[in-house]
């Protein structure tokens, strides 16, 4: 069975990355589906994001441009993306990162089986690491991998069948919401550590650091509106991991003790901006570095 495909890219200023994106898109091959249709939903970019969806455009019909004027937040793009996908599989990917040929192809094959509503690919950022933050990036997606082969949970580069027809407008963790209703309505998610999507990580403290509060003020919301919460937030579970995979050379411990440390620090902020400030990231500030593809 040959299952129709829509994929929405979700962009804010992303002209350093967009037509990379786009153009791996277009080279990847499908056996189980068929790429109907590319959605790109720019949200109140300021930059060349636009003219260049444009131009692609102008070579592929399959690409369609929504423009939102103003940054309303990645959950308010991906309900405009529902509201327009009219595929059997719906394909999610953010606009700052870049999947390895067949990935796609990979995660629209299990759809086969009918019990499975919701596949994620194998994120690994292009960091260098070498360099701390780098080490640290790589670290945690890391620990994504090892806990999401034994228990889902699906980031960056997701696909789902086509019954979700919205998600909350103030969650800051999208795809996490997306699983919530998938199990909800008895589905179950797959892995697929095969399909590799390139992503970019913070290169400074700070980025770090913000990108880890608005993650944690998300989760709490998550748990509180939707009654989910996502496997790699058990923290006795990233423990075991660390203390099984971890080579314990002395540049790896200062460092792995380090991410930890800045891991904490990212909680903390984030549960303060939860119960006190009472405070939901969905429109977030965007961590610039994330933006820099080399």
């Amino acid at each position: 069975m040959i299952l129709d495909v829509s994929i929405g890219i979700m962009a804010y200023n992303e002209e350093a990355n967009i037509g990379r994106l786009l153009q791996s898109l277009l080279g990847q091959k499908f056996i189980h589906g068929f790429l109907k249709e590319i959605f790109v939903v720019a949200s109140g970019c300021t930059d060349r994001t636009e003219d260049i969806v444009q131009d692609f455009m102008k070579r592929d019909k399959r690409i369609k441009l929504l423009i939102q004027p103003q940054r309303e937040g990645k959950p308010s793009a991906i309900n405009l993306f529902l509201s327009k996908a009219s595929s059997d599989i719906l394909i999610l990917e953010s606009g700052d990162t870049v999947p390895d040929q067949g990935s796609l192809n990979m995660l629209v094959e299990p759809f086969k089986d009918p019990n499975i509503g919701m596949t994620g690919a194998h994120p690994i950022p292009v960091n260098q690491k070498s360099r701390f933050i780098g080490f640290a990036v790589h670290l945690m997606w890391s620990l994504h991998h090892q806990i999401a082969l034994s228990t889902p949970k699906l980031g960056e580069l997701v696909a789902f069948r086509n019954f979700v027809r919205k998600i909350p407008r103030d969650t800051a963790v999208d795809e996490a919401s997306i699983e919530a209703i998938v199990r909800e309505a008895d589905y179950q998610l797959r892995y697929v550590p095969e399909a590799i999507v390139r992503n970019k990580g913070p290169e400074n403290i700070r980025d770090f650091i913000k990108q880890r509060r608005r993650i944690a003020a998300g989760h709490k919301h998550l748990l509180r509106k939707q009654n989910y919460q996502v496997s790699t937030y058990n923290s006795f579970r990233i423990l075991a991991i660390l203390l099984r995979e971890h080579s314990w050379n002395l540049r790896d411990t200062i460092w792995t003790l380090g991410a930890i440390g800045l891991e904490i620090i990212g909680r903390i902020f984030g549960y303060y901006d939860f119960y006190i400030r009472k405070k939901n990231p969905f429109v977030w500030d965007i961590a610039s570095s994330t933006k820099r593809w080399n």
